[in-house]
């Protein structure tokens, strides 16, 4: 894209970037300029257009798809099925059926099932479509139909009027087949609005167990082993919107599933199709096939913010003692704020509080910490050492009796009761390591909702500055999900993991990255960390010591920047939660662009 064009996006969305590049350009600083232009298209409406025009994979045309498919002993077979059940337009159904019949990859077939009033079409290509003879309304009778027609040994539900690139089905079929044990394949997708134009990417993150309970990410476009599909039928007869997902929820769901994410665009789909899946209208729909799908662990579905779905997990009875370790040094104000919220305010009926003095000296601070313990929840422990926040929390876990850890920062801002409640629900589950809290700045944008590695070349906190109530990327900072790490500002893990994995690095990550590194520590040993959005607190965020960049601490910080980054990787890392797509220097999701 010429320079001229970059700086006619950047001058309608953001015009004081567009004269700040003008200046540099005229300076000769053409680098400056450059930077300037980048970040006013990626905050653009413009973005994915020019990611589409200079970024995008080139699809694969139909001599390189045969010449590869040409070198498979037994090509995957794939039935296409298309449920009609609206009166769609004809040009509608001509478009959808056009995306098929360019397909590059030979070995398919379509399947349509029509619901009763609908006017079976007349279709050209007939060889490779198969009319079914029965109508029904019901999805997931469709799905019944279809499989009793389709020959193929893989499956592909196709929304009415979403439209595959010609490459689709080879790219699915790709991964299948090189994935043998794999019982599902998705895509990302976007929207196709009037016109052809595209917008609204969804650049999907890896194969997230609990993420799928929270939102549909895979039915927009995903190839399903016929097998699997013929396994768990007949379907329980679920609300329209969620057939599919119902389906897929019971062929995920088995132990040690494998689901295959390729990372390419290969749906458009118009925008009532599009977000189904993560939107209000077919939440409903969702939770009832989650509340389904959890009801035998115990789990309770629930409708969240922005079309997610939660799962509360039970607890057990009773419930677990918690040791709350909150290390301080004066700042008497923030530590009785944040004391009175976990022992006023707070629901869950076991804990206790380990306060950690690092060497307060004020009256008021000292006379206040004798009088605390008074409630025989708290104890105060002295440790007058220069402050290492892994050695403070390891000294005190080492004196906790609770069964689970909640490391807190004495700036934390109770909101509402159920804080702790959430956590502990998602850490007593077997296979979880550590779990964390959406934290909150004082302004009501978010602070932490789980940490992304690779970000910065190091590690950032994912939706940092988004707005609290607002859904951002795709409404990701308010469902439950794995992540690679939490904050240790508020965190809760069982504490025979944290011992098993040497609890924090003390001596190499005094202050920054550790709890990073206990993460990635507790998933290389096999427990998956959780964010738990339902638990929001507010953070005062480094009000008590400073921040990490200041000049008094930036050699320490850098020392233990490398660390992270020598011991993890975080240089090269693509984060599962991320895409090869999204730019790397933004914790706020935005497109990569050149």
């Amino acid at each position: 894209m010429s320079l001229w064009r970059r700086l006619w996006y950047t001058a309608m969305a953001h015009p004081s970037r567009a004269v700040e590049a003008m200046y540099w350009f005229a300076t000769g600083r053409r680098q400056r300029a450059r930077n300037r232009l980048r970040l006013g298209i990626a905050d653009s409406a413009h973005a994915y257009r020019l990611w589409q025009e200079e970024a995008e994979p080139p699809r694969m045309n139909a001599a390189q798809i045969a010449a590869q498919v040409a070198q498979w002993d037994q090509p995957p077979r794939i039935s296409v099925i298309v449920h009609l059940r609206d009166r769609l337009r004809a040009a509608a159904i001509t478009r959808m059926l056009a995306a098929l019949a360019v397909q590059s990859y030979p070995h398919w077939e379509l399947v349509l099932v029509c619901a009763r009033g609908i006017q079976t079409p007349r279709l050209a290509h007939a060889p490779r479509i198969v009319l079914t003879a029965e109508h029904t309304n019901s999805p997931a009778r469709a799905i019944a139909i279809a499989m009793q027609a389709a020959s193929g040994d893989h499956i592909l539900p196709l929304a009415e009027e979403a439209q595959l690139t010609s490459d689709a089905l080879f790219h699915l079929a790709a991964a299948m087949r090189d994935n043998s044990g794999a019982c599902v394949a998705y895509a990302d997708q976007d929207e196709c609005a009037e016109g052809a134009k595209r917008q609204a990417y969804w650049f999907k993150p890896q194969w997230n167990p609990d993420l799928f309970l929270a939102q549909d990410y895979l039915s927009g476009i995903c190839l399903i082993r016929a097998d699997a599909v013929r396994a768990h039928l007949p379907l329980h007869p679920a609300r329209a919107d969620a057939a599919v997902y119902a389906l897929l929820l019971a062929i995920t769901g088995g132990k040690g599933a494998q689901v295959l994410h390729v990372p390419r665009v290969l749906a458009h789909l118009p925008s009532a199709q599009a977000r189904r899946g993560v939107s209000a209208q077919d939440a409903p729909a969702r939770a009832a096939a989650v509340a389904r799908h959890v009801m035998n662990a115990g789990g309770v579905a629930r409708i969240g913010p922005h079309g997610t779905v939660g799962v509360e997990w039970p607890l057990p009875d009773p419930p677990p003692l918690v040791s709350i370790l909150i290390p301080t040094r004066d700042g008497l104000d923030l530590l009785r704020l944040c004391i009175t919220g976990v022992l006023h305010h707070t629901d869950y009926p076991a804990i206790e509080v380990l306060i950690i003095d690092n060497g307060s000296v004020q009256a008021d601070t000292l006379d206040w910490l004798d009088r605390i313990t008074a409630d025989p929840r708290v104890r105060v422990l002295r440790d007058d050492g220069p402050f290492n926040f892994a050695a403070l929390n390891n000294g005190a876990a080492a004196q906790a009796r609770g069964e689970y850890l909640c490391m807190l920062n004495n700036d934390i801002e109770v909101l509402e009761p159920g804080w702790l409640t959430a956590l502990m629900r998602q850490a007593v589950r077997p296979h979880v390591g550590a779990v964390g809290a959406r934290l909150l700045y004082e302004d009501g944008s978010v602070q932490h909702a789980g940490v992304t590695i690779g970000l910065g070349d190091a590690a950032g906190h994912a939706h940092r500055f988004e707005r609290g109530d607002d859904p951002g990327y795709f409404a990701r900072s308010h469902a439950q999900h794995s992540v690679s790490a939490v904050t240790a500002a508020c965190l809760v893990v069982a504490r025979h993991k944290f011992a098993a994995v040497g609890g924090f690095d003390a001596e190499h990550l005094a202050v920054a990255f550790n709890d990073v590194d206990l993460c990635l520590k507790l998933r290389a040993a096999g427990w998956t960390n959780i964010y738990e959005p339902a638990a929001e607190l507010i953070h005062h965020e480094s009000k008590s010591r400073g921040r990490d960049t200041s000049p008094q601490h930036i050699a320490r910080y850098r020392a233990e920047l490398a660390v992270l980054q020598r011991r993890w990787g975080t240089v090269d890392h693509v984060d599962p939660l991320h895409h090869p797509q999204l730019d790397r220097m933004s914790e706020r999701y935005r497109l990569k662009l050149p």
